[in-house]
């Protein structure tokens, strides 16, 4: 097998608990439906907070606020369909989210959101779509808390890239 470079997908979930439930969002993925944390992929020229405001709103159709990191979790998932092997860099984050914007649809695949106590999270286990579901809604209820300053995003990551021969 050729030398080839390690890459992980990186991540990002929101943790969003109100009134001792949290919000879920069910949606379809290779394995079925599944419940997981709104979430999705870090996509190039964003920050890691920026893309949990994204996602959180395109997923739940809810605007969301990010007040504390939760933490960083590392993952890997081999698809039982395709034998696909995955690894994850997940940074999830603690935050609040507004009504509902009127009209705003869901993401393609999502097909609900779903507000549940910690004890339904922990009863559902066999639909999440991964361990970390649980384990992150684990960490909130224990109180696990990192000031939002802990993830710092190089202005590089913003600037254009130019190749050569533009200008």
């Amino acid at each position: 097998m050729p030398n080839q470079r390690f890459q992980a997908n990186v991540t990002v979930a929101a943790i969003i608990e109100r009134e001792g439930r949290y919000l879920l969002i069910e949606e379809h993925t290779p394995e079925g439906l599944r419940l997981n944390n709104p979430a999705g992929h870090l996509e190039q020229g964003e920050d890691p907070v920026q893309a949990c405001v994204r996602e959180v709103l395109e997923e739940t159709a809810h605007p969301f606020t990010p007040t504390a990191l939760l933490g960083v979790y590392l993952s890997r998932l081999r698809r039982p369909a395709t034998g696909e092997d995955i690894t994850y860099v997940r940074l999830a984050f603690v935050g609040t989210v507004d009504d509902a914007v009127p009209g705003r649809a869901l993401d393609e695949g999502i097909v609900r959101t779903v507000w549940m106590t910690l004890d339904e999270v922990r009863a559902s286990r066999a639909r999440h779509r991964s361990a970390l579901v649980l384990r992150c809604i684990e960490d909130h209820a224990a109180g696990r808390r990192l000031p939002l300053e802990a993830v710092h995003t190089d202005v590089s990551v913003r600037t254009p890239v130019v190749l050569k021969g533009q200008a």
